[in-house]
């Protein structure tokens, strides 16, 4: 019997089909909603659980917080009294900070240990103070010579013997450190070197050996603990290679160090370094002497640079700092356009000669740089071109000072992508780059809590005390719908797609914004959002899978290209919502209504600011009157025509130093204008 169908019928099936998947997406968005709902609720039980346990009466339920402080204060070990003494004598401290004594403690009485604890906490200390109180060594692996050399530098301060052994370690040192290795007279404390030593010295693991056997090898500390496992943001394939040292040296205890392991990261350490299971204690993440900002990059570099030199100018005068950059290039590039601006900065980086960068971290720790370019080809908070600005005394202690100090992350489109290439064949390079992206494009959650997920910590916001930029200018801030703008951008790739165009971020951009072939610009709808806010969309929606990256490799490169997401049929539904917040007010803005007219002597109160928002068209016409001849600028400037608010068209962000050029050819002693009343001008 032949089959005949309705003629529509396969239509119909593919219509149907098509509806299905779109109910699927939908589904799949309402899950992930649901389980970010569910992740909010339980941390906000788990918080209002800790509160309510806090507000018992003590006893041998109280919170595990108070729990760890009474572990730090227990002091009657046999070694207790010289590790005071030690402690006040040697390293000129008072008193323990946080999990110090409990880590010291543990390290003393041979246990194998992991301590995760931020930056700056006197993580150090844990295996310093034990080393001074051993008899032998403690042997240190940490990646980095910089950070030998200010371990050795400080240790040498306090008189502390430390010695530390590299590639760039002359025949002589090596052979005198070798020796001292397994000499019982040697003063000889800490013997720091690095993974590649271990991985590629036989000699090395020879002594090693001889001192384990003559039991003066105390301890192993592994700095940057992280680095074993592939699944961290750093991983190094040397440190892959640790594990012989517990495996030979079984009785001695192990102590890994890091600041920044997840709970998944140090799983895997415990296997390649076959410390099968280690005591972990864990400090917060939190320093709330840092102030965390992210600045947007100007797609002029120059720009940039400038704003970097009047940061350090202006706020860290007479003060050292580090400017993280992406590449060596960068760092001799960045280094050297300071330098033109009067700022004494030098590059520093894998590839200099040892005794180069020697010099130049000695002239640094010592105030005589003022900042040091440091080129990191990694994908944590250093890849945007971060301005990671803290105040550097000479060391005093293992564990930095408490001073103020801003981390600062300069954050530009085409870094994304730039950067993406380059991780695209790691394990988790992907997922790191979206979750640093997200970081720095967000702003409207507290930055301390996008860190708090990453550590699987809960955070309480109000910890925060305003020091973060998103927590101090959170008023700044509206929601806005940018749903058809979501649909625009699809509506390009798609076309792109269509003409079998391979469409690159930049292309993306410039497409939408009106630019390229005339042919293109009738079939599609353009924006006339400013650039930066264009670009701002188009992350998101790349955050939020409505577009996705496409990587295709040649010989010698790899290119970035954008398609379709997993979401983007949902934009086609008239019901569905896509939002982002945008800055409208606050210290770093002003928004003036329209019809207001501004004469010079209320022009600075809006230019006090860093942004001020204009309407498109009265920028333009006010452009074409701005005059040569001060007379005539009189007359002009008070037509200033500035918007009411910030709607997604028409807009231009124009900066302060454009806007004080003008000022600078105007008198102040203009009479006051006519002010409409419904004028904002913040602070």
């Amino acid at each position: 019997m032949l089959c005949c169908p309705r003629p529509d019928v396969q239509g119909e099936l593919d219509s149907v089909e098509a509806e299905l998947e779109l109910v699927e997406l939908q589904i799949a968005d309402l899950l992930q909603k649901q389980t970010e709902l569910t992740t909010r609720k339980n941390a906000l039980l788990q918080e209002l659980e800790e509160a309510c346990d806090a507000a018992q009466p003590s006893s041998s339920s109280s919170s595990s917080s108070s729990k760890s402080s009474r572990a730090d204060a227990v002091m009657n070990f046999p070694w207790s009294k010289e590790v005071e003494q030690h402690l006040k004598d040697s390293f000129h401290l008072s008193k323990f900070r946080p999990l110090q004594l409990r880590a010291v403690n543990l390290t003393l009485s041979g246990k194998d240990l992991f301590l995760v604890m931020p930056t700056g906490r006197g993580k150090s200390l844990c295996y310093q103070l034990p080393a001074v109180c051993s008899k032998g060594f403690t042997l240190v692996v940490t990646p980095l010579v910089s950070l030998m050399e200010d371990q050795i530098m400080y240790l040498k301060s306090i008189d502390v013997s430390a010695v530390m052994l590299n590639a760039s370690s002359s025949k002589e040192h090596a052979k005198t450190v070798m020796a001292g290795m397994t000499d019982p007279k040697s003063p000889f404390k800490l013997v720091y070197v690095t993974p590649e030593k271990i991985a590629k010295s036989k000699l090395l693991m020879s002594r090693l050996e001889k001192a384990y056997n003559a039991n003066l090898l105390s301890h192993i500390a592994v700095d940057e603990v992280h680095c074993c496992s592939q699944w961290g943001h750093d991983f190094r394939p040397d440190y892959k290679l640790l594990g012989i040292l517990k495996r030979q040296f079984p009785k001695v205890p192990l102590l890994g160090l890091t600041a920044t392991a997840t709970s998944s990261v140090l799983k895997d350490c415990e296997k390649i370094l076959c410390v099968p299971q280690p005591i972990t204690l864990t400090a917060s993440f939190n320093r709330t002497n840092l102030y965390y900002e992210v600045r947007i990059k100007d797609s002029d570099i120059d720009a940039s640079i400038s704003d970097i030199a009047s940061l350090i100018k202006n706020r860290y005068k007479d003060q050292s700092g580090i400017v993280y950059v992406f590449s060596q290039k960068d760092a001799e590039s960045v280094s050297s356009e300071l330098q033109k601006r009067d700022i004494l900065a030098y590059p520093y980086h894998g590839n200099m000669d040892p005794n180069d960068k020697s010099r130049v971290h000695r002239k640094w720790t010592s105030n005589k740089i003022q900042v040091d370019t440091v080129s990191l080809v990694v994908y944590t908070a250093g890849v945007f071109l971060q301005v990671h600005h803290v105040k550097i005394l000479l060391p005093v202690s293992p564990g930095r000072d408490d001073s103020p100090a801003d981390c600062i992350v300069y954050f530009g489109f085409s870094d994304i992508f730039r950067i993406s290439t380059m991780v695209v064949m790691e394990n988790v390079g992907q997922q790191k780059l979206r979750q640093m992206v997200d970081y720095c494009q967000n702003v409207d959650r507290c930055r301390r809590s996008l860190m708090a997920v990453h550590f699987d910590e809960v955070w309480d916001d109000e910890g925060c005390n305003q020091m973060c930029d998103t927590c101090r200018h959170a008023k700044d801030f509206t929601s806005v719908d940018i749903t058809q703008y979501g649909r625009q951008v699809v509506q390009i790739v798609e076309l792109a797609a269509s003409m079998e165009e391979k469409l690159t971020p930049l292309k993306l951009v410039e497409a939408w914004m009106g630019k390229g072939p005339a042919k293109r610009r009738k079939m599609i709808q353009t924006t006339t959002l400013p650039r930066l806010q264009a670009e701002a969309v188009i992350v998101r929606l790349l955050l939020q899978e409505y577009l996705r990256e496409d990587f295709s490799f040649t010989p010698y490169t790899t290119y970035f290209y954008v398609k379709l997401g997993r979401k983007a049929p949902l934009l086609k539904s008239q019901t569905h919502t896509v939002s982002m917040k945008m800055r409208t007010t606050g210290s770093g803005s002003a928004v003036v209504s329209k019809g207001c007219s501004l004469s010079l002597q209320t022009v600075p109160l809006v230019f006090n600011h860093d942004i001020i928002v204009i309407e498109e068209g009265d920028f333009k016409t006010q452009a074409q009157l701005w005059p040569k001849l001060n007379q005539r600028l009189y007359r002009n400037i008070s037509f200033f025509q500035i918007s009411q608010t910030l709607l997604p068209s028409k807009l231009l962000w124009l900066y302060f130093p454009l806007c004080a050029l003008v000022l600078k050819t105007a008198s102040p002693r203009l009479p006051l204008g006519d002010m409409n009343e419904n004028r904002r001008v913040p602070g």
